[in-house]
């Protein structure tokens, strides 16, 4: 409909912009289903070598592995389901792109805003576990100096080019999965792996061994559990840059989420087993390395095994500032977020929004590491926080438009359809709960709430009037709207 010269849906109205405004906004296409699959493990990866330990603390062994399951469940319906949707609604947006369809504008910012806390404070958790592994290598160097080391190298390889961040992701991806192959063999070849050192967390009165922190444990291992599978959602970000979206991005999610669960399942069970067991997993910042040193010993090796483990961290740090610079580029480019965001670089990368985003995360570093606690661990809770919203609001959009346009061209199909969306919707509400378990972390949450509270402020009484209605995410919803109402 028109309102004074301008087009309006829902909550939000359109403007007109300069001609040559997508000319300017162009990515290229770069990536064939491998190089999406490294970029999907890549980016979530890390938690093996870092962040899952907190969940032992929270759960003890047995709570931890019974929440890594449940949320297998979760993110195996989940990535089926987008699967589903990337070939439907093919554009950079993801997440916001779905919602839009299936909600409107103001629904689809708020999708939008909950990948934003996601995409940029995983990052953020990731290289504090760097500089953990990185200050055993070399002592001298503060946090906050291996913080700006990283983001500085590995926003600069997503700003050269994309075929570069890809051809990047790949290498790093496999050699993270070559260190945790060489840490499971190593560990059990060599005899340190001891089941009963995995239930050695002291039980709390009446507790068992196995769910040492009893039902409840299980329930507060869930955000932790999330950290193994956190961020394979983030692929239908690069479908603009996919050769061939329909065929490639099923393939690479369907692989990628299968690839992760067998990591992270062996993970778990092999770095709990070890010598010091669940308590001395739990306490380090660094738990891959005690395996490591157990299974081949101390001498001239700790440097190696450092640089070998953190090559997990940096793949996945490397693959989520991609994903951070493509949610701002598209966010921007529909106007959501200001427009010059969106303006790519010569390399035909969204420069501008990759730079902010290394801002915000290393701003959300330094301002949590100046409180008392584990910087670590707030960021992950934030970062699950964010994305567990973001995956109920999907969800409630595969479904609605499961419903209301079921003539959508879906060239794949999830096989579990609306039954699957259903168990990953109830399973994301119950992890959503779930963030706000342990007390302590409470705090950076009721943050990341007000955050998505204020920036909806800003989409209220100023964006949703500056709206751009050639973006592909909104021309194609505005399309789909426009035959509604005539048929």
């Amino acid at each position: 409909m028109e309102d004074n010269g301008q087009k309006r849906a829902g909550s939000g109205s359109y403007v007109a912009v300069e001609d040559g405004y997508l000319d300017s906004r162009r990515l290229k296409k770069s990536a064939g289903w491998q190089m999406l699959w490294a970029l999907g493990v890549g980016a979530v990866i890390s938690g093996n070598f870092y962040g899952w330990q907190f969940g032992l603390t929270a759960g003890g062994f047995g709570g931890m592995l019974i929440a890594t399951l449940i949320v297998a469940v979760m993110y195996i319906c989940l990535v089926l389901c987008i699967a589903e949707l990337s070939t439907a609604l093919p554009h950079a947006g993801g997440f916001y792109s779905f919602t839009r369809s299936a909600f409107g504008p103001g629904i689809a910012y708020i999708n939008g805003v909950t990948d934003i806390i996601e995409y940029v404070i995983t990052p953020a958790v990731v290289v504090v576990g760097i500089a953990g592994y990185m200050k055993a290598v070399i002592p001298g160097l503060p946090d906050w100096a291996w913080w700006l080391i990283f983001y500085v190298l590995f926003v600069g390889i997503n700003v050269r080019g994309t075929a570069l961040t890809f051809k990047v992701s790949l290498i790093i991806t496999g050699l993270a999965i070559l260190a945790l192959v060489v840490f499971f063999i190593g560990v059990l070849a060599t005899g340190s792996f001891h089941y009963s050192a995995a239930l050695n967390m002291p039980p709390d009165p009446g507790q068992s061994a196995f769910l040492p922190k009893g039902l409840y444990g299980i329930f507060a291992s869930l955000p932790f559990a999330i950290w193994f599978l956190l961020a394979i959602e983030q692929l239908p970000l690069a479908a603009e840059e996919s050769h061939d979206v329909v065929r490639d991005m099923p393939r690479a999610l369907i692989y990628g989420i299968f690839t992760l669960v067998v990591l992270s399942v062996l993970t778990l069970v092999i770095n709990s087993g070890i010598p010091g067991g669940a308590v001395a997993v739990a306490a380090a910042a660094a738990p891959l390395n005690l395996g490591f040193t157990a299974a081949f010993g101390s001498k001239a090796t700790a440097t190696l095994l450092n640089l070998i483990t953190v090559t997990g961290l940096i793949a996945s740090f490397h693959a989520i500032i991609y994903a951070y610079g493509r949610l701002l580029f598209a966010l921007s480019r529909a106007g959501y977020l200001p427009r010059g965001l969106s303006v790519v670089s010569r390399y035909h990368t969204p420069h501008r929004a990759l730079i902010i985003g290394a801002v915000a995360g290393f701003g959300m570093c330094v301002l949590i590491g100046s409180f008392k606690g584990s910087v670590g661990a707030a960021l992950l809770n934030m970062a699950v926080f964010g994305s567990v919203i973001s995956y109920a609001i999907v969800l409630l959009a595969y479904l609605k438009l499961a419903k209301s346009r079921p003539e959508l061209p879906r060239p794949y199909k999830s096989p579990l359809g609306v039954f699957g969306a259903w168990v990953a919707l109830v399973l994301s509400l119950v992890c959503l709960v779930a963030t706000f378990a342990a007390p302590e972390l409470r705090p950076g949450v009721v943050g990341t709430a007000v955050f998505i509270a204020a920036m909806f402020a800003y989409y209220w009484l100023y964006s949703r009037h500056r709206l751009v209605a050639n973006a592909p995410e909104e021309e194609i919803a505005l399309v789909a709207e426009a035959e509604k109402e005539l048929s």
